[in-house]
């Protein structure tokens, strides 16, 4: 049964945990985190009616609460005593929530205009997300400035007419009856999750499925932009440090190009989504997928290989190679070498980290703690001169980094560049122009390595790039460092920081990209994840992400690893690789 939401509520003054009747049943104690104080409210109260008896004001909009550290949406009723932290568009959860609200509302416009077409949010790009529009046979059409605006001002409809939405919930064939009654309904996600009950939303006439929760009501919606993109359309979403303003757009057409080989290359495996994944590995299929995706990196990194030898203008001197945690570098940059010496060329490896400046001196973040990502942690003089150097034919005396004293040593490393040699610099500021700005440009050679994703769970429901890099670190830390995921995950937001710093805008410099995505890891991940999130105790802030992690995986059929080639990326952090880190 939903909950009622009246609009007048009475205002509730805080209380002490020791004034508590026991044998009051109409009420029921909870504590608001977010001003660290106790409430009486009535038994079966709704986050939003606690909302407003309490008058919690966050700076941007609330969307959604953590109940004893999952996130629920605002009609979620309230019967036993929990913590409650209200959250708003400024953090992550809550722009999520934000995200998927807006993609029910658009892909119900799209319906309502159009009958059996059905909206498919293929990836993140441009900070917003590529759309494009699955046509009935038939009736396919070209996606339109002006059908783009149609689109456009049916949402705004929506968004005016504030329809409730409503969170569902029923025995999965029931769900999956109501699902293929629908226009354009597709059943196959739940086919292979093998839930006895299901959850999904109403929005008037209107169903849908998500995997997380969703705003009370379309009127939430007050920002949100759409607009021509290549062949689709980009749904551009709010600022995540300022969501009272859209996000700027930023060119990443190689980004788009790469997202775009890899989706047409599941196409033509047969794979859409993680439903057709999932069916193909019950189907003895996962060692197939397995050979094939390897097969895949191999030829790309082969190829990447074949443009340095054989550039126009002549082989570059110096390859960067760049991208953000747990995206595969080191291994890529390993196998690369491999592929260098096919060639006729001896790789040179360097590792950036080698010209950290001395812990005592590297800059520190707003928070007093060492601020190891930015590139004032690096050297740039010593780095330059040893550059400018080797390029000038030169020996240099490279210094090695002893992370556990915090300081630069010499260990007689030297270094000169012979013909037939190229180095090879690995690390996160590669890509970014102050790095070496002296450097002749056709002396050096960039590559961009991350994890993106390119099969979604369903149509509407994409899975981000940065889950499968979390995941990736949540499994490698724990293996090698002794990290927790608590650890790992509390970490993140840090790392996330740094990236979109000093990585993310210097991308699109790279000379040509590569995907460290395997079609088949999340499958893989989902064994070794799974028993090392499940330790992240209930009771602290890093469970919301745990938890919503352990949801996310159970989408995936688990496949073994035992068909992963040793030299594969993935082994860099599950284990059994070939290359020595």
């Amino acid at each position: 049964m939903q909950p009622n939401f009246p609009e007048n509520v009475p205002t509730l003054q805080p209380c002490v945990p020791e004034d508590f009747e026991q044998n009051d049943q109409t009420k029921v104690r909870i504590y608001c985190k977010n001003n660290k104080c106790y409430y009486d409210v009535p038994r079966g109260s709704s986050l939003l009616q606690i909302r407003d008896m309490i008058g919690i004001s966050l700076p941007y909009k609330i969307v959604a609460a953590r109940v004893n550290y999952k996130l629920e949406d605002m009609s979620f009723l309230i019967y036993r005593p929990k913590d409650i932290e209200f959250v708003d568009l400024s953090s992550p959860s809550g722009m999520r929530c934000y995200v998927r609200t807006l993609s029910m509302v658009l892909a119900c416009a799209i319906e309502q205009l159009f009958g059996k077409a059905t909206l498919r949010i293929e990836h993140p790009i441009c900070k917003g997300y590529y759309c494009t529009i699955q046509w009935p046979k038939g009736e396919e059409r070209e996606l339109t400035p002006g059908i783009i605006e149609q689109i456009k001002q049916r949402v705004k409809e929506l968004i005016a007419q504030d329809i409730p939405i409503y969170n569902r919930e029923k025995q999965t064939r029931e769900v999956m009856k109501l699902f293929k009654e629908r226009s354009g309904g597709e059943v196959n996600l739940f086919e292979t999750l093998g839930m006895p009950y299901c959850r999904y939303f109403t929005m008037g006439d209107y169903i849908d499925y998500y995997t997380g929760v969703l705003m009370p009501s379309s009127g939430y919606l007050d920002i949100f932009g759409l607009e021509p993109y290549f062949d689709g359309m980009l749904l551009r979403i709010p600022n995540r440090q300022c969501p009272v303003m859209l996000e700027d757009t930023i060119e990443q057409d190689k980004m788009f190009d790469t997202f775009s080989e890899y989706v047409g290359w599941n196409r033509l495996l047969g794979i859409r989504d993680v439903a057709d994944f999932n069916k193909a590995c019950t189907q003895n299929q996962a060692y197939d997928m397995i050979k094939l995706s390897e097969a895949l990196h191999e030829k790309k990194v082969a190829h990447i290989a074949d443009q340095i030898a054989n550039r126009e203008g002549g082989r570059p001197k110096f390859v960067l190679i760049s991208g953000p945690s747990s995206s595969g570098k080191t291994t890529f940059s390993k196998r690369l070498t491999i592929q260098l010496r096919v060639n006729g060329i001896m790789p040179v490896v360097i590792s950036m980290d080698n010209y950290f400046v001395n812990r005592v001196d590297t800059p520190k973040d707003e928070n007093g703690d060492w601020d190891f990502e930015n590139i004032l942690a690096l050297d740039l003089d010593l780095l330059r001169q040893h550059v400018a150097a080797l390029l000038a034919g030169e020996e240099v005396e490279i210094p090695e980094y002893n992370f556990e004293t915090g300081k630069r040593q010499w260990v007689g490393r030297k270094l000169k560049l012979e013909e037939n040699n190229v180095i090879i610099l690995e690390g996160i500021h590669a890509l970014n122009p102050m790095l070496l700005p002296d450097i002749p440009r056709e002396a050096t050679f960039k590559i961009y390595v991350s994890a993106l994703t390119t099969i979604n769970l369903d149509n509407h429901n994409w899975i981000p790039t940065t889950d499968t890099r979390l995941l990736r670190r949540i499994v490698r830390d724990y293996r090698y460092r002794n990290y927790s995921a608590r650890e790992t995950i509390a970490r993140y937001e840090s790392v996330q920081r740094g990236e979109k710093k000093w990585i993310y805008p210097f991308q699109e410099e790279a000379d040509v990209m590569f995907n460290s995505a395997l079609l088949f890891e999340l499958a893989v991940l989902k064994r070794h994840a799974e028993p090392i999130l499940a330790e992240v105790p209930k009771f602290c802030d890093e469970y919301s992400e745990a938890h919503r992690l352990l949801k996310f995986l159970q989408y995936f059929v688990p496949i073994s690893e035992k068909a992963i080639p040793p030299t594969s990326l993935l082994r860099e952090f599950v284990g059994g690789s070939s290359f020595r880190y």
